[in-house]
């Protein structure tokens, strides 16, 4: 390898100087230049010393008293508010037939604002959560996220973001999220972008602006109990609610009688429903737990209850566990409020 972590070097597009940080591959190295780190490929820049010698010399300047000095411009750097991007640098690696293939993903996020964020990342593989991270990233910086294969990016990948300021706003949204899912085709060509660009990474825009508080609508309440309306007092608005329940038996027996005619779509889209429709009156009366029978069989719906609730927000945890009392055929819920 050419260069080594902490070598001083020059970037011959800007003829900055800056230093190695850390080696990607054989093709690239991640540079630092005035506090700022991004990858480079080994043809963008050099060692300073050769700029030293194949440099002209100039001519020596004549000297100038300090009376005579006329005040310098400072070179100003504006910094532009494009948005918040996620970020992908592929890593390179040999196959048996000494061709380049994409070997796995480096993930970045990278805020080109002026605002401080937090932000709870996840990725989800096929709908089952495969990472999770809380944490800030600055104004004008970048995080690094973790890295992925490649092989796995072909597993239905959805990148979720939940954002929120660091400094709270009560003009602006108290969070904002954001999602990307990247389908084979898409990832294909934007690895050739990249190579036919000679660019290290490719971007996605996640949002530009963050956004503005939305104001509620009030609605004139003495109009509607005019028009013959039931209209409730928000604070007693428990007393209105059907009843919840600690424990819901999903058995297709026991939501209909007449269900021995129903496809297996149909049955299990009431099972859903009933269970959608208990889950929400659980949290509407702040049950710390809630018990879902849905029995063993082929284990379709006990996966789609499960699917929905990992983009629960309420869920703080949940288990399939064997029990005296239901076998595996429950799913245990827990609620954080």
């Amino acid at each position: 390898m050419k260069y080594q972590t902490g070598d001083k070097i020059i970037v011959l597009h800007t003829n900055e100087e800056g230093k190695v940080i850390d080696i990607v591959n054989e093709k690239m190295v991640m540079i630092e230049v005035k506090g700022v780190k991004f990858p480079a490929y080994l043809d963008q820049i050099d060692f300073p010393y050769f700029r030293m010698f194949t440099e002209k010399r100039k001519a020596e300047k004549k000297k100038i008293f300090i009376d005579n000095v006329k005040p310098e411009k400072a070179n100003i750097v504006s910094k532009t508010n494009a948005g918040v991007f996620i970020s992908f640098m592929p890593i390179f690696d040999k196959d048996v037939f000494d061709d380049d293939v994409v070997d796995k993903f480096k993930i970045h996020l990278i805020n080109q604002t002026d605002t401080a964020f937090k932000f709870t990342y996840t990725l989800f593989f096929g709908g089952d959560n495969n990472f999770e991270l809380s944490n800030e990233i600055l104004p004008f910086n970048d995080f690094y996220l973790h890295d992925v294969k490649f092989e796995d990016l072909s597993d239905n990948p959805r990148f979720h973001f939940d954002f929120s300021l660091s400094n709270p706003d009560k003009k602006k949204s108290p969070h904002y999220e954001a999602s990307l899912k990247i389908k084979g085709k898409q990832l294909f060509k934007k690895i050739e972008e990249t190579q036919l660009k000679n660019e290290p990474t490719f971007s996605y825009l996640l949002f530009e602006e963050y956004p503005d508080k939305v104001d509620e609508e009030k609605v004139d309440l003495s109009m509607l109990g005019n028009a013959g309306y039931r209209v409730y007092d928000a604070g007693k608005i428990k007393q209105n609610l059907a009843p919840a329940r600690s424990v819901v038996d999903l058995h297709i027996e026991k939501l209909t009688d007449s269900w021995k005619h129903l496809s297996n779509f149909e049955i299990l889209t009431i099972q859903l429903k009933e269970f959608e429709k208990f889950y929400d009156l659980s949290t509407l009366h702040y049950q710390p737990s809630l018990t879902i029978i849905h029995g063993v069989g082929t284990g379709k719906l006990r996966d789609e209850i499960h699917a929905v609730l990992r983009t629960k927000k309420q869920v703080k945890s949940f288990v399939n566990q064997y029990t005296a009392a239901y076998g595996y055929g429950a799913t245990e819920i827990y609620f954080s409020y």
